[in-house]
């Protein structure tokens, strides 16, 4: 059994929260909001999102909810991910957290589960000391980082939305994890969510891995999306990452997967970013044998063990056309 205290795995008490903290009114009131978990410093994920944002026929807010800072330790890197993001709303992940300060004993502030193995957790917190010496050497955009929220609360065609990294009670929690989200217990912790916010829609990531539900209450159908992952692959044999679009209108781009709440449309979109380029900038820091790619090369380049059918839980609809072309590729086992 991990030890609890191991850094990385256990969460930090002034990352927590109570989700009444989210029962409050909006700093966000848009038609079309994109949720950006996990863009792990993907620079072609980063210019794929906006090039998305610009299609669309109205005004896109995009809200970077945590850990867009992950494989980018080279300075100039580094630099273009966090001006680029600080120019959006957005809050702070585990990452950005533990780089704005000095304390080790959290490591990367993961809070990784039991069933993560612990070479992954060493792994980890050696990539956020490395990461956290290139943002020693940016001082002004560590204080930035220092100074963003752990939440945000908006509203969507009248819809509360909860933007949270990890979930409602944790900036690390892992109450949204695909399996957390797939007994009674843990769809009983989510309503409690939704009823202590006051919210209707949560979008989350943190996790890593997609998961997507609806949820019937006495307050009507509430809706769960945790986008996984921005800058990284989120499903076997792909090469896409996946934000959370939230809107008063259709995507006029394919959703891979979706819902409509009272009128809200609630979408996961796919982020075809350059792979060749990004699989580069990837290698030049985190050349073989290095703890990132030991830890994420073959998911970067493979995606992860994880299936479309796994993410999609009850209320969500599928892509058919996107679904053939998933099963072409080998990316729904």
């Amino acid at each position: 059994m991990p030890d609890a205290a191991q850094p990385g795995r256990s969460c930090p008490l002034h990352y927590r929260y109570p989700p009444a903290a989210l029962n409050r009114p909006p700093e966000i009131t848009a038609d079309t909001i994109y949720v950006i978990g996990g863009l792990y410093g993907n620079g072609p994920a980063l210019q794929a999102v906006a090039a998305m944002a610009a299609a669309e026929p109205g005004p896109v807010t995009q809200v970077f909810n945590g850990d867009f800072n992950w494989f980018n330790r080279d300075t100039a890197g580094f630099a273009h991910i966090n001006e680029a993001v600080l120019d959006h709303a957005a809050i702070r992940g585990n990452v950005e957290t533990e780089l704005a300060g000095d304390e080790d004993a959290a490591g990367c502030g993961c809070a990784y589960p039991d069933s993560v193995d612990d070479a992954n957790v060493e792994r980890s917190n050696t990539m956020l000391e490395a990461l956290r010496d290139t943002a020693r050497s940016l001082p002004g955009l560590r204080e930035r980082l220092a100074a963003l929220p752990m939440h945000r609360v908006a509203e969507v065609g009248g819809l509360r939305v909860a933007i949270v990294h990890g979930d409602c009670e944790s900036l690390a929690g892992w109450a949204y994890d695909e399996s957390a989200l797939a007994d009674k217990s843990g769809l009983a912790t989510l309503a409690s969510h939704f009823a202590a916010s006051r919210t209707r829609i949560i979008a989350s990531s943190h996790t890593c891995l997609p998961v997507a539900l609806k949820l019937s209450t006495a307050r009507g159908s509430c809706v769960l999306f945790n986008n996984g992952a921005a800058g990284m692959p989120n499903f076997a044999g792909t090469q896409f990452g996946l934000i959370t679009r939230i809107a008063v209108t259709p995507a006029p781009a394919a959703a891979l997967y979706g819902t409509v709440i009272d009128g809200v449309h609630v979408d996961a979109l796919a982020i075809h970013y350059d792979h060749r380029r990004w699989l580069a900038d990837f290698l030049a820091n985190w050349p073989e044998e290095s703890a990132g790619y030991q830890s994420y090369f073959h998911r970067i380049s493979n995606g992860p063990r994880y299936g479309l059918n796994k993410a999609m839980r009850a209320g969500i609809h599928i892509n058919n056309r996107l679904l053939r072309e998933l099963h072409a590729a080998g990316g729904s086992r």
